[in-house]
């Protein structure tokens, strides 16, 4: 932790020193020749923030219509909940005549079933869980959107670098070809030199090929996710102050939600208990048609039909809650022991990023000095060819783990952010 602690108080001079590099970054997205004719394009935005391509992508995901349905489920739940009856009113009539015709009777009833003792809130309760974990569910999927787009950002700004840096070496390669070239054929150099320029610079042409292909894939990898063909001017993040997993932590919230929302219809259903009472109300009317003097009956009357013995039919609709519920319960476990290494390996890599960093820039200056030492001892015919292209590709190598480093750096904040559930 003391390492952690010491990388934030040295990040706002990483950044002040890396805040030119990082502006090349952004403008390397800008379109140039390139080797092949398959093309991703990719365009920087200066006006869209990281922020507003989480929101554009959750228009567009995929999970948008689960998360909709969620929320028209917590709707009818709650609609339910908010019924006065606990179940369909049934309305009946019944008529019933005499085969001599003389006798008519009319039976008619409502049947309402009503709730039983504590039943109607559990459904409220239930009802209202249902909605907030809805919205928690919304939460996590946003986070886990947000995890995808940070990563594919940050992979596409190595790839980016990787391409530009293959570029740059061919291009010095070429330069050497050329100087190479008229050395030869000055007598200065033997051919077997020319040879060697040439293979060298054949290389680096495939590096950059295949360099470019990385970053098309990168690119395409960002646009599947966000359907956009943009990115954020600048993306980089500020490192939270949390040091442990919360419990807020949207994913963490989220299942708790769903396991809140289980354990409310888990009560709800035990209050099913054997069925529901229900109260019948109606009138009757007995009629005789041919005897003036007879009497004619209407009569009102009540009943109430209570359940009884139900408890083993239930049993089963209570245990398959139960299933849902531990299995949940089981899941929560699971996702804080994820959470916890998730966040450890976060944080170990920015101390080993950190550290790692100013490695990388020692190396790459005294690479830079060394291969111009070895440039002029090859101009004046000191050293040989080959020589010269070992310290020359040491070098190369220097500068690109040194911008490499310097990414990951930014790459593993977001990552750290990310991890303990913190949205850009």
């Amino acid at each position: 932790m003391f390492f952690l602690n010491l990388f934030r108080r040295l990040i706002p001079k990483l950044l002040l020193g890396n805040i030119i590099f990082f502006a090349s970054i952004a403008l390397g997205f800008a379109e140039a020749a390139h080797v092949v004719e398959h093309h991703d394009p990719i365009e920087s935005d200066a006006t869209l923030s990281l922020s507003k391509v989480i929101d554009l992508t959750l228009e567009k995901y995929p999970d948008t219509a689960w998360l909709k349905s969620l929320e028209e489920e917590a709707a009818a739940m709650g609609q339910r909940g908010d019924s006065w009856t606990a179940g369909a009113s049934q309305a009946g009539l019944r008529f019933q005549e005499a085969t001599s015709g003389t006798l008519h009777y009319i039976d008619g009833t409502v049947q309402v079933p009503l709730w039983n003792l504590g039943q109607r809130d559990a459904e409220q309760r239930a009802a209202k869980l249902a909605e907030n974990s809805a919205v928690s569910q919304a939460e996590a999927v946003k986070l886990r959107v947000a995890g995808l787009i940070r990563a594919a950002l940050w992979n596409m700004a190595l790839a980016n670098l990787s391409y530009e840096q293959a570029k740059a070496e061919l291009t010095l390669t070429d330069q050497l070809l050329a100087k190479v070239q008229r050395r030869v054929e000055l007598g200065d150099l033997p051919r077997a030199d020319l040879l060697l320029a040439q293979s060298e610079s054949l290389q680096k042409r495939s590096a950059a090929t295949l360099a470019e292909a990385e970053l098309m894939h990168a690119r395409k990898r960002y646009t599947s996710i966000t359907q956009m063909t943009k990115i954020p001017g600048t993306y980089q993040e500020k490192l939270v102050e949390l040091t442990a997993i919360q419990q807020n932590h949207p994913a963490l919230a989220a299942i708790n939600g769903q396991i809140e929302r289980k354990q409310a219809e888990l009560n709800a259903v035990k209050l099913v208990g054997s069925g529901q009472t229900n109260v019948a109300v109606g009138i009757n009317s007995d009629r005789f048609t041919n005897d003036p003097r007879s009497n004619q009956t209407e009569s009102f009357n009540i009943g109430v039909t209570v359940p009884f013995g139900g408890s083993a039919h239930l049993a089963r609709q209570v245990a398959a809650v139960n299933v849902e519920l531990n299995r949940l319960i089981a899941e929560r476990e699971q996702l804080s022991r994820d959470l916890e290494q998730a966040h450890h390996e976060a944080e170990h890599n920015l101390e080993v990023n950190r550290a790692e960093l100013g490695i990388a820039n020692e190396l790459q200056q005294v690479a830079e000095e060394h291969l111009k030492m070895t440039q002029l001892s090859f101009s004046v015919g000191e050293i040989d060819l080959m020589d010269l292209l070992k310290i020359q590709s040491r070098t190369q190598q220097a500068v690109l783990n040194a911008k490499q480093r310097a990414i990951m750096l930014q790459r593993d904040i977001a990552l750290y952010n990310q991890a303990i559930g913190v949205m850009p």
